[in-house]
Parts: C-alpha cells; sequence; structure tokens
C-alpha cells in the first residue's frame, strides 16, 4: 500500500520529529471564541496530510464522539484512494471528526490541528508525502467555521508562531467521501508498520505530552 510501506529507519524518525520541534517552536496562542456554543453534536471535516496520523490523533481527543477518513475537494466519482493518489482529482486526505460542543469546541479542534496534527506552513506536501492530495485544508461547513479558521489563521501569523507564512486553504466543505475500510482507524490496526512508526507514533506521541489534559485512551 503506497511508499508509505517503505522502511524508515531511526534516523528517519528523529529527522521528522526535528522538523516538527522546529515548525512549532513558539508558544500557541488559544482559538478564538464562537460566537454561540453549538447544540447537539457537531462535526468538522480538516485534511492535512496523511489521513491516518491525523485519525491517530483526533480519535483520542477528549469531547469527541467519532472520527472517519475518506476524502473531500473533489467529485464523488474519483473519491477512491488508487485514483486520489494521482493528485488530480482535486481531493485532498481528509478527516470528518463528529464532536459533543459542550465538551470541546471547534477552536479546540483547530488548536490541536494547528498545533500538532500537521504543518500548516508546507505547501501540497507533509514531511515524505507530496502532492495536492496531502494539502492542508479546512474544509468549513457553515459561515462560523469559516470565520473562526480564518480569524485563527490570521492571529497565529500575526503571533509569528512558524517561522513560514500557514499556507491553509479555507474552503467550503462540498462533500466528504468515506475511504476504504481498511484505512480507516489504520494506526490502530497496524501500529508497528513502519510508516506509522516513522511519521505517526512521534506526533501522537508529542500530542499527549503537550495536551494531556485533552487526551483520552479511549479510541473514537
Amino acid at each position: 500500500m503506497r511508499n508509505r510501506t517503505l522502511l524508515f529507519g531511526v534516523a528517519a524518525t528523529a529527522m521528522v520529529a526535528a522538523v516538527f520541534t522546529v515548525a512549532r517552536a513558539a508558544s500557541f496562542p488559544d482559538p478564538p471564541k464562537a460566537s454561540a456554543p453549538a447544540a447537539g453534536t457537531a462535526s468538522a471535516v480538516l485534511a492535512g496530510g496523511c489521513y491516518w496520523g491525523m485519525q491517530g490523533i483526533f480519535e483520542h481527543l477528549k469531547g469527541v464522539t467519532n472520527t472517519v477518513v475518506g476524502f473531500s475537494g473533489g467529485k464523488k466519482e474519483t473519491a477512491i484512494y488508487e485514483i486520489v493518489e494521482s493528485g488530480k482529482t482535486g481531493h485532498a486526505e481528509s478527516i470528518r471528526i463528529t464532536y459533543d460542543p459542550a465538551k470541546i469546541t471547534y477552536g479546540d479542534l483547530l488548536k490541536v490541528y494547528f498545533s500538532v496534527a500537521h504543518d500548516p506552513t508546507t505547501l501540497n506536501r507533509q514531511h515524505y508525502d507530496v502532492g495536492t492530495q496531502y494539502r492542508s485544508a479546512i474544509f468549513y461547513a457553515n459561515d462560523e467555521q469559516k470565520k473562526l479558521a480564518e480569524e485563527y489563521i490570521r492571529d497565529l501569523n500575526a503571533a509569528h508562531v512558524f517561522k513560514d507564512p500557514i499556507v491553509t486553504q479555507v474552503v467550503p466543505l462540498q462533500g466528504f467521501y468515506l475511504a476504504e475500510q481498511d484505512h480507516q482507524h489504520f494506526l490502530d490496526r497496524y501500529p508497528t508498520q513502519s510508516y506509522i512508526a516513522a511519521v505517526d507514533i512521534p506526533l501522537l506521541n508529542e500530542f499527549k505530552a503537550k495536551y494531556p489534559e485533552l487526551y483520552t485512551k479511549e479510541i473514537k
């Protein structure tokens, strides 16, 4: 399955950790507040490189009730892994996060997304993965999500949290299409797989260390 099945050694793992440490050298501002808390359940669709790692983090976030990986940004008929990997479909590997707004906010999701889930300053790539299907993107479902995302990006850039400007797209959600079953909760089923061990486990460990109050062992 994909070039991510290549073997990664200790040196490669250390390189990934070093890149993300440098990218997040500054303290992280809190997200903007929503105008009013949402009722019931809500969802967010985010893209930031390999969806295995994104799900590996957000499935352990307190207040999250469900996570699934899939594709957003392109048409339904091209939302097939082998086609998306061509980089020509308009799709990005994405995660749909269902959460309880009474326990965690959309802004909190964005803080985790920007601070530990991926590097939002690399255009159309995340570490080993290159192509538009690995771009950083927020697919907003309503005006409130759009406002909060754009405001937070402005705040982060103004605070110079990252050495380089944030390149995350903030675009309307046109559709979310589930990836094949073998891609769902991939990190949990294959924790020793070479790509997971070299790239995604270090990010999950960073999340646990940075936000222990938000981490739960329970998988959603």
